[in-house]
């Protein structure tokens, strides 16, 4: 391990849902070490379900700040352990899972100043924050601030042309208004609000990183053609916003050298730079190296569907985010709230427990599924508005059940054909050069990339590690290094791995689809009336 860790490079970090993980990847962008923590299993004293907590209104969805806190820590001693060689880390910069918000208190810059490297971070900065569980993007409980922003600057499709999307539940503005509105005086003792990005970014420092362009995208806040936070938005959200935000600054930029704490704790190199933290999705992109014409898909909590924009269109559905690569053009991204936990559930249910029996299952049903379509939404979805279970036979009846092989085709079935409709109504049109990008823990799963393959006609590609946002922000760490906005993101990453072709569209695909494209859409369509 010595040997091998004496190499330089950079660390990227990915603070996502349900675990913390990281990655070093060398000067020739090979990937030489991965480590996570996992939160329910590794920190069951904080009592998370897939690291959040679900209340009892079950739109209300949070995390403790604190667990964050020590599954760094935990990380970090793992890696010291390891005989990780921490000198030779030239950068770092990571993601956070998007949306979620961490409120420090007033007074804990001074805390965050002065770590004494004897004792782990969460021992320090227990009483640094003024809301202990933090509002993440599994929430949907800001319904009447989404009503009350989109108000205030003349509606949904205006606040979209402005912040990229119209107001969203689970985005961040509307999330600090909840907050302010309900409990104006942890609002009050609120010194800083940082993204979950900025937030990791911010324990690496030692001080407040400012919240970056492309994760500030996704709040209803950043005026994303001029990079500036609308007046309108900080003010219909919350008085005092702007200066506990701060400023925002380039994705690709150097936000400052890491904290002496990592210093003398652990080794790191005093001139070990931190290259501004993005949101998972925003760093998923660099990771894949996306190109225009291509769209990548994220399986993981949430699936997200993302691609290359060159100049955005205000949509009632979907998001437009600054691209983090590249601060001339942008992305775009639609999310799907039931993801692999909705697939692990029937997984359970249908497969015994067994992603073994769930593929045979895909393998051993045709195309198409005789007919059969299914929603399956056990939360609120976001992409479209519906919940529940439903299913319908090839005469568009709803039925109560499906056989257990015919259900687990149904649901990926479903879950891809919903993709396709949501992202064609974005304007967005397969190509013949178009190739698919997948990324996320279901990208191990070479039949469930057939059905995806299929369903799109075309072919499906995807990297050596499905951690894309640890190896994109690694990736971008180096693209920091190299001067960021001066210098193209394809230039610097032209050597790292390239994808590897999974699956290509099966004979006849396209004709069984292109049908059920359309009952999906009539059937989404009445679910929704």
């Amino acid at each position: 391990m010595a040997e091998r860790a004496a190499r330089r490079c950079c660390l990227g970090w990915d603070l996502s849902t349900q675990q913390v993980k990281v990655v070093a990847v060398d000067a020739e962008l090979n990937v030489f070490y991965e480590d996570s923590v996992h939160f329910d299993r590794d920190l069951p004293e904080f009592g998370t379900q897939g690291g959040v907590h679900v209340h009892q209104d079950k739109l209300t969805v949070t995390s403790p700040v604190l667990m964050w806190v020590q599954a760094l820590d935990i990380i970090l001693e793992k890696m010291k352990a390891s005989g990780f060689d921490f000198s030779q880390v030239l950068a770092l910069s990571g993601a956070g899972q998007q949306h979620g918000s961490v409120y420090w208190k007033a007074g804990a810059s001074l805390v965050l100043r002065s770590l004494s490297p004897a004792l782990p971070l969460h021992r320090q900065l227990q009483a640094c924050f003024s809301i202990g569980d933090c509002p993440v993007w599994m929430d949907s409980s800001t319904t009447a601030q989404c009503r009350q922003l989109e108000a205030a600057v003349g509606g949904a499709l205006a606040l979209s042309g402005l912040t990229g999307s119209r107001a969203y539940e689970r985005f961040t503005g509307n999330q600090i208004a909840k907050i302010y509105q309900q409990n104006p005086e942890a609002y009050s003792h609120t010194e800083r609000i940082s993204l979950v990005s900025s937030f990791a970014a911010s324990l690496f420092l030692g001080s407040y990183s400012p919240i970056d362009y492309s994760d500030g995208s996704g709040m209803n806040l950043l005026q994303i053609q001029d990079k500036v936070w609308s007046q309108a938005c900080l003010a219909a959200c919350a008085l005092q916003l702007e200066e506990k935000l701060g400023p925002p600054a380039p994705s690709c930029s150097i936000v400052g050298t890491i904290s002496s704490y990592f210093v003398q704790r652990y080794g790191f190199s005093p001139g070990c730079k931190v290259v501004a933290f993005t949101g998972d999705n925003p760093a998923s992109l660099a990771g894949m190296r996306l190109e225009e014409g291509d769209i990548a898909v994220s399986l993981g909590t949430s699936d997200t569907l993302f691609l290359w924009l060159q100049e955005p269109i205000p949509a009632l559905e979907g998001h437009i985010f600054c691209n983090p690569v590249d601060p001339q053009h942008y992305m775009a991204l639609l999310c799907f709230k039931n993801g692999s936990l909705m697939r692990e559930k029937v997984r359970d249910e249908s497969a015994s427990c067994s992603w073994s029996e769930f593929s045979k299952a895909l393998r051993s049903t045709q195309m198409g599924n005789g007919g059969n379509l299914g929603f399956y939404f056990d939360v609120m979805e976001i992409t479209p508005e519906i919940i529940g279970r439903h299913r319908f036979n090839a005469e568009d009846q709803e039925v109560p059940a499906f056989p257990r092989d015919v259900e687990i085709r149904a649901l990926i079935e479903g879950q891809f054909l919903a993709k396709r409709i949501h992202a064609e109504g974005l304007g967005y049109q397969v190509m013949s050069k178009t190739k698919i990008l997948a990324t996320g823990g279901a990208s191990h799963n070479r039949d469930i990339l057939q059905v995806l393959a299929d369903v799109f006609g075309a072919p499906v590609y995807v990297a050596d590690t499905a951690n894309s946002a640890c190896v994109g922000s690694a990736y971008r760490a180096f693209h920091g290094l190299a001067g960021g906005t001066d210098v193209p993101f394809a230039e610097v990453v032209k050597s790292a791995p390239s994808p590897r072709l999974a699956a290509t569209p099966s004979p006849g695909a396209s004709q069984v689809y292109e049908a059920l494209l359309l009952r999906y859409a009539k059937l989404e369509q009445r679910l929704l009336s």
